[in-house]
């Protein structure tokens, strides 16, 4: 996950490319979890920063259906 990674960046994605990015950071979200029970992870604000970049992806996927469905 790039930290720099801005919303407007998120919102010029395509609507499949905002799905494949939810995936590859639940992906992400897992190995972090792992990492912190086995004791591995230090910086647990990257569990934080995931959830939220998890939740803007999605609430774009629900903008974009939902504009496409009004129109």
């Amino acid at each position: 996950m790039k930290k720099t990674e801005s919303l407007a960046e998120l919102r010029a994605m395509s609507l499949e490319e905002k799905k494949a990015k939810a995936i590859v950071l639940n992906q992400e979200l897992m190995k972090l979890r792992f990492r912190k029970a086995s004791g591995q992870l230090e910086q647990l604000n990257l569990l934080r920063e995931t959830k939220l970049k998890i939740a803007q992806v999605k609430t774009l996927i629900g903008e974009e259906k939902a504009s496409k469905a009004v129109a």
